[in-house]
């Protein structure tokens, strides 16, 4: 077997413009990772160890065919449920939230296996029933949704249910389920807030509280906004330069290599570095669109199509968040944030991405 044979054995299932532009907002991901962890090279390595895992990771589920794939939905979905309901019983309690479970020597949260477990089950459901859908198999659908994402509200732990329900909604309406029906679930949910307000943990108040004056509480919950806003806004056009953002290296900015690193991103690199890494985002997201567009199976269209839209949902509410224009919720710039099971979880997607559209000719359509 020469080397032509093997790469291709080892890559032919690998989209080469989206693996360009995942590679470039990588890239941007070390550089950024480097300066914001004041140039810890143990950091560095870590995150290097994280994303050549994760690729890793991507490139073996891409050579997963999609009919593969769904022999293991169901028995995933199951048992991420089962475990949903074994830290309501038996999770460990860490900062006032239930979100973690003892298994042998480790311990696990199970609502990251739902990431992907979710929007699976609920393309998986709408597949077989394709030829005949209609309001009670979307009701059904919406069922298996809601279960998982009550569970996680119950922890709780508002960020992850609010981004497994987007995930979930994507599926359903690129299912078909009319945009009329799921805008009047998010009115009757947006009408709903005043009452839901009441069941609020505290500190999820005081997030919200925060959002609309941070002024309020400078030095305690407003603290985060208060600094990230100033290091967005200080890098001005061109930004202060790379590994002078002075709110990271002066220790202003908290979490700045998680869910904050998008503010020491727009300080250093300015208005200009943010078109950039927005037109990147852009381009991941059409090149993903795309490719879900072509999948032979309804189950690799809805769920390719609900993964790069959730992509684009982490992105934004993450800007949107560290820009000070949506609620502090705990959700990661994907692709740029340290942090290995975001890398992992992200790159696993556009794995089953790149599977779907390339396995074209071996699925029965």
């Amino acid at each position: 077997m020469n080397i032509r044979h093997l790469m291709k054995r080892l890559f032919g299932h690998i989209d080469r413009p989206l693996a360009g532009l995942l590679g470039l907002l990588l890239l941007l991901s070390i550089v950024t990772v480097f300066s914001a962890s004041n140039t810890s090279l143990d950091k560095l390595t870590d995150h290097l160890i994280n994303i050549s895992i994760a690729l890793t990771a991507m490139v073996a589920i891409s050579h997963v065919p999609p009919q593969r794939l769904m022999q293991f939905v169901l028995p995933a979905y199951i048992l991420g449920v089962i475990l949903l309901v074994g830290v309501a019983v038996a999770g460990e309690v860490v900062n006032g939230a239930r979100r973690w479970l003892h298994i042998g020597v480790t311990r696990i949260q199970p609502s990251e296996l739902m990431r992907l477990a979710v929007p699976m089950m609920v393309a998986w459901y709408l597949h077989y029933r394709q030829e005949t859908l209609n309001t009670r198999h979307y009701a059904t659908a919406a069922v298996l949704l809601l279960i998982p994402v009550g569970l996680i509200l119950r922890q709780p732990d508002l960020g992850t249910a609010l981004m497994i329900s987007a995930s979930g909604v994507y599926v359903l309406f690129l299912g078909g389920l009319s945009w009329r029906i799921i805008a009047g679930g998010i009115v009757m949910a947006g009408a709903a807030l005043p009452f839901a307000w009441h069941f609020l943990h505290d500190y999820q108040r005081q997030r919200v509280l925060t959002l609309l004056d941070p002024s309020s509480d400078p030095l305690g919950a407003g603290y985060h906004i208060i600094q990230s806003t100033i290091a967005v806004g200080s890098g001005g056009m061109a930004g202060k330069g790379w590994l002078n953002g002075s709110q990271a290296h002066l220790d202003f900015l908290p979490e700045r290599t998680t869910d904050f690193i998008f503010a020491v991103f727009s300080e250093e690199f300015g208005l200009l570095g943010n078109l950039i890494l927005l037109l990147l985002y852009g381009a991941i997201i059409y090149r993903g669109l795309a490719l879900a567009a072509v999948a032979p199976s309804l189950f690799g269209r809805l769920l390719a199509g609900s993964i790069v839209l959730t992509f684009f949902t982490y992105a934004f509410v993450n800007m949107g968040m560290v820009s000070g224009i949506l609620p502090v919720v705990g959700v990661p710039l994907p692709l740029v944030s340290y942090g290995g099971t975001s890398m992992l979880s992200v790159l696993i997607g556009f794995g089953i991405v790149m599977s779907a559209a390339s396995h074209k000719k071996l699925v029965k359509t």
